[in-house]
């Protein structure tokens, strides 16, 4: 078979799983309306499990600062410009530039978009056609509206400076690494109106140069994510964030871990859901996001244990293998 018949037939099979999603929800919730949005995220989702049962996800990567530590969820007050998060050994601190703030929400996805194209491209420089290239590859629509939050989630990337650190014992002595940086170092990206139009010429690429810090993060570091995954938690932080870090935390795990979910070292310290710190709230809701991590990742073994104290892990692959 060619390659263009084998595509033509990956993409029927896509469409028929999308339908299937689209009639399961339509027929379960029938004296309901089933939104475009709800639609979409269930598309989203089949889309992951099929690619993830066929062992050809498409496969994206993050920087190791923003796993461990996730940034805020919901913007912060106008006045707080400095965040901190901990994870262990490793402390995330960011603060925020005077004119944009501190980094939220759905911007995190530009710190995935940078480090994927990073990896991809191996180089610091990376370039990109136009800003609808990510807006396609995160499954975000298309429009004036969107393209301005993009713009803006740039310029609280761009101007933010970040401090990562990280502390060890060795049998010698004991390790202390510490590391302050912003993310970008220049920046030239270009807004275009029409949202169908690709790029201009060649002077109208957009470039991004990575700071040094950044990229030698990523490449030393890079943690593999499943675009596809990411995509259907982007407009969902706070499960975004939980995805990724059990992602890097059950790939790491050498045995059964437990981690508290509360108190300097515990989960509520990690992750950018600074809002949810009261012990009963945290776990209903921590409850509810490992239940959308499972419509994606049935296999992943979290679970909280112990009264409600610890979340128990053991080790699992959120990205198989290719069979490709």
């Amino acid at each position: 078979m060619s390659s263009g018949a084998t595509s033509q037939v990956n993409r029927d099979r896509h469409h028929a799983g999308l339908e299937r999603a689209g009639s399961i929800l339509q027929d379960r919730f029938a004296e309901f309306h089933v939104s475009r949005r709800r639609l979409r995220q269930a598309e989203s989702i089949q889309l992951v499990r099929d690619r993830r049962n066929a062992a050809n996800q498409q496969l994206g990567f993050a920087s190791r600062p923003f796993v461990l530590c996730g940034l805020p969820v919901r913007c912060p007050p106008r006045s707080t410009l400095v965040y901190e998060r901990r994870n262990g050994l490793f402390t995330l601190q960011i603060t925020g530039h005077p004119d944009f703030g501190l980094p939220f929400g759905e911007d995190r996805l530009v710190p995935i978009f940078l480090a994927t194209l990073a990896v991809r491209q191996q180089s610091q420089t990376i370039r990109f056609k136009s800003a609808a290239q990510m807006l396609e590859i995160f499954g975000m629509a298309k429009g004036g509206k969107e393209y301005r939050r993009l713009v803006a989630a740039f310029e609280r990337i761009f101007g933010a400076t970040i401090f990562f650190g990280t502390e060890s014992t060795r049998r010698e002595a004991r390790v202390i690494q510490r590391s302050r940086f912003n993310f970008l170092s220049e920046a030239q990206i270009w807004y275009n109106r029409d949202p169908a139009q690709g790029v201009l010429s060649a002077d109208f690429e957009n470039v991004i140069v990575l700071s040094d810090e950044f990229y030698k993060e990523v490449i030393a570091h890079p943690i593999p994510a499943d675009i596809e995954a990411v995509k259907a938690f982007g407009s969902a932080p706070a499960v975004l964030d939980l995805f990724m870090w059990l992602t890097y935390r059950c790939f790491t795990a050498k045995s059964e871990e437990r981690i508290p979910l509360f108190g300097d070292v515990g989960l509520t310290s990690q992750l950018g859901s600074v809002e949810c710190t009261r012990p009963r709230r945290f776990r209903a809701m921590l409850e509810q996001w490992l239940g959308q991590v499972r419509t994606v990742w049935p296999e992943c073994p979290a679970q909280i244990c112990a009264g409600g104290r610890y979340l128990r892990l053991t080790p699992a692959k959120a990205v198989l293998p290719t069979t490709a």
